[in-house]
């Protein structure tokens, strides 16, 4: 009998878990539902309120230049407010890509030697102290970005601007670093064994093995961990407040100050009226970088899926 009592406990436990696992899920799909329901439709008044062309420029007059001139720039507050969001889609971009290469050659060199050639005990020891980037808070990071590392960059480079887009990369690539080698590392480590023992049997040495075996069978996770790095570069906020400078121009110059699109957010939104021409312009430049991170993160699984048929197969 206690054993019958037992048997139906456990049912029971396993039906409960089972169903709040259920709502749990559920929960999170509609909450990520009402966030997308919410951000487009406050963004899409804007165009009730403003010209779509003013997303690209203005033509404003200019006492400088003594005529009207097309400006590609973000002023809000001004007496022509202008919203293009191209300076700051630029900003995100100069930041989001030399920070991708820079974190990228670092954690796929640090993946390839945690899963190919570091010993047992390294890499016991190594992997979970490189994961701990992920828990340095992201202010930390831009504080020691700002205090320390801007005037470093400054004197090696012989910079213009203290804070530019390369000193917010750097911080950024320290970001996004733990991401890049914990997916890079797994998808190294999902190569089946038996390709590495074909390869040493063709005569193969070491590193032949790695370059021309195990590399090329986790391209796909090296792809989604770049992708998943770029769009993790695309929505830091703090590091870019703190070490780009916050300049809304249009360059193409990695040591030109920039202001990215989250960082646009994060000084702005605090201090805008609500139903105001500005408060929607910040939520369309929300709805943008939205667009931007979720087709990226929905590409890297479309990318992680196609590796894990390969390997099934």
């Amino acid at each position: 009998m206690d054993h019958k009592l037992f048997k139906k406990d456990v049912r029971f436990g396993e039906w409960l878990i089972q169903k709040l696992l259920l709502v749990a899920g559920i929960s999170s799909m509609l909450i990520i539902a009402l966030i997308f329901v919410f951000l487009f439709k406050e963004a899409v008044r804007f165009f009730g309120t403003a010209n779509p062309l003013d997303l690209i420029g203005k033509w404003t007059y200019d006492d400088w230049e003594g005529h009207y001139v097309f400006k590609m720039m973000w002023q809000s507050i001004s007496e022509v407010p202008k919203y293009s969001l191209l300076p700051l889609i630029c900003g995100s971009f100069l930041v989001a890509f030399p920070a991708t290469i820079i974190s990228g050659v670092l954690g796929i060199g640090c993946a390839i030697y945690l899963s190919e050639l570091a010993p047992p005990r390294v890499r016991e020891i190594l992997k979970p102290t490189l994961e701990l980037l992920a828990g340095i808070p992201s202010v930390v990071i831009g504080f020691v970005m700002l205090a320390f590392i801007a005037t470093f960059a400054q004197n090696i480079f012989h910079t213009k601007f203290r804070l530019n887009a390369f000193v917010g990369s750097l911080g950024v690539a320290l970001a996004v670093l733990p991401i890049m080698i914990t997916i890079a590392e797994d998808a190294m480590r999902a190569v089946p064994k038996e390709l590495r023992d074909a390869s040493y049997a063709l005569g193969a040495t070491k590193w032949q093995t790695v370059w021309g075996t195990v590399v090329p069978a986790a391209v796909s996770g090296i792809s989604a961990a770049i992708i998943l790095g770029f769009g993790r570069a695309l929505g830091e906020t703090m590091i870019v407040l703190m070490a780009t400078g916050n300049a809304a121009l249009v360059t193409g110059n990695i040591f030109s100050s920039v202001r990215t699109m989250t960082a646009n957010i994060a000084a702005e939104l605090g201090s805008v009226a609500q139903g105001s021409e500005h408060y929607y312009a910040l939520f369309l430049v929300g709805a943008v970088l939205f667009t931007f991170t979720f087709g990226l993160n929905l590409v890297s699984e479309l990318v992680l899926n196609k590796m894990r048929q390969k390997l099934r197969m």
